[in-house]
C-alpha cells in the first residue's frame, strides 16, 4: 500500500500524470482554513514535492471536497487539462458518488430526498429552508437501506448535488441523523459515521471508465455492518 509518508500520512487509492486519488482520513480537512490544521490539498503537495523532486510550488487542482469529520475517497488533479475536464463532468453531474452512512432509526428500503438547503456561513452550518428563500440550493439524493443493528440502519447513498453537509442534513431532516453527527440531532460522542465509500468518473485523457473505492472505517458502529458490508461486495 503506497502512501504520502506525511503527518499525517494518507494511501494512496491511484495515481497517473494526470489524477492523484487518496483515502482521506477522518478529521482532516479537504482544504487549508483559518485554524491551521493539516489539510489533504497541502498534505498531497507535499508528497508531490518530495516523491518528484520539484521545486517550488506544484500543481494540484481540489476537484471536490469532504467535510472535516467524513473519511473516504478524494480526488485530485495533477494538471490543469485534467482539473478542466473532470470539473466539467462534476458539473454535468456525470461524476457518480457514493457514500456509507449508518443512520439511527429503521430507514426505509430506498427513499428519494429533496429539500432547499441554506448554508449559514459565520455558524458553518446549514438548514433545511424554503424553496423561495434567496441562495437556497435545491439538493438531492438517493438511498438505499443495507441492513439493520437494533435501531440502526446502514445505507448507501447516491449524491445527486452535492452541497455542503447535503447528506448529513437531509437525512436528519427525515428522522434519521447519522450516527455521531452532533450538530445534526445525533448524541452519540464519537467520530461520525458517514463514509465516501466510491467515485466512478471518466478518465480525462485515457477515455475509459475508472472507479475508485475506499475501505470503510473498522471501528464501531461500522464493524456492527461488517458481514452486510462484505457480502454485497460493495468494498
Amino acid at each position: 500500500m503506497k502512501t504520502t509518508g506525511t503527518r499525517p500520512d494518507i494511501q494512496i487509492l491511484y495515481e497517473d500524470n494526470h489524477l492523484l486519488v487518496v483515502h482521506k482520513p477522518q478529521g482532516v480537512l479537504s482544504q487549508e482554513d483559518k485554524t491551521g490544521m493539516p489539510d489533504l490539498l497541502n498534505l498531497c503537495k507535499e508528497y508531490l514535492k518530495k516523491e518528484y523532486n520539484k521545486p517550488g510550488d506544484v500543481f494540484l487542482g481540489l476537484l471536490h471536497r469532504l467535510d472535516k469529520p467524513v473519511s473516504g475517497v478524494m480526488m485530485f488533479a495533477k494538471t490543469s487539462k485534467a482539473a478542466s475536464r473532470v470539473s466539467e463532468q462534476i458539473r454535468k453531474r456525470s461524476v457518480s458518488k457514493k457514500y456509507l452512512v449508518v443512520v439511527k432509526g429503521k430507514a426505509p428500503k430506498n427513499g428519494f430526498l429533496t429539500h432547499h438547503l441554506l448554508k449559514n456561513e459565520k455558524t458553518n452550518t446549514v438548514e433545511v429552508v424554503s424553496s423561495n428563500i434567496k441562495k437556497a440550493k435545491q439538493s438531492q439524493l438517493t438511498f438505499q437501506t443495507l441492513g439493520y443493528h437494533n435501531n440502526l440502519s446502514l445505507l448507501n447513498v447516491n449524491l445527486i448535488t452535492g452541497r455542503p453537509h447535503q447528506i448529513r442534513v437531509q437525512l436528519a431532516q427525515d428522522g434519521y441523523p447519522v450516527w455521531g453527527d452532533s450538530k445534526y440531532g445525533s448524541s452519540e460522542k464519537t467520530p461520525i459515521a458517514l463514509h465516501a465509500s466510491e467515485i466512478t468518473i471518466q478518465h480525462p485523457t485515457l477515455n475509459k471508465e475508472l472507479q475508485f473505492r475506499a475501505n470503510f472505517p473498522k471501528v464501531n458502529p461500522w464493524v456492527l455492518f461488517e458481514d452486510i458490508i462484505n457480502e454485497i461486495s460493495i468494498l
